[in-house]
């Protein structure tokens, strides 16, 4: 029976654990890691001219997430709607570390054939916590 109870606090000790790692950060704590990475503070100006700009496959930023980070895009190939990156229109942007790293890995490669580095994330993500 004890054995029991221990198993079944564990299991929702994992469950309540996963839920705390999935909202484990902050935009300005993602501003400053890749700030520090970058060896200076993000620049939201040319975080926005980045995010406007065509790169190499002909797209930007702008492409799928739309023409504002406070509204909805919409993925350009598979039509799926995307949250605004703004922190201040989605409480949910930029605040799983691990997610900023995969899908700025993936949008980068996407758009520009290759990742992004860290001055250009700190730039994007101080131009998104900037939009109110």
């Amino acid at each position: 029976m004890f054995a029991h109870r221990l198993l079944i606090l564990g299991f929702l000790g994992m469950i309540f654990a996963s839920r705390t790692l999935a909202a484990d950060t902050t935009p300005s704590a993602q501003l400053e890691r890749f700030s520090a990475a970058a060896g200076r503070q993000g620049n939201a100006e040319d975080g926005q001219k980045f995010f406007f700009k065509k790169h190499g496959k002909d797209w930007a930023c702008a492409s799928c997430h739309g023409e504002s980070a406070t509204q909805s895009g919409r993925h350009a190939a598979t039509g799926k709607v995307l949250e605004p990156l703004a922190p201040a229109f989605n409480p949910k942007s930029l605040t799983d570390a691990a997610k900023v790293d995969k899908w700025f890995k993936r949008n980068c490669k996407d758009v520009l054939d290759r990742e992004c580095r860290a001055a250009e994330k700190a730039d994007i993500i101080a131009w998104l916590i900037s939009q109110r």
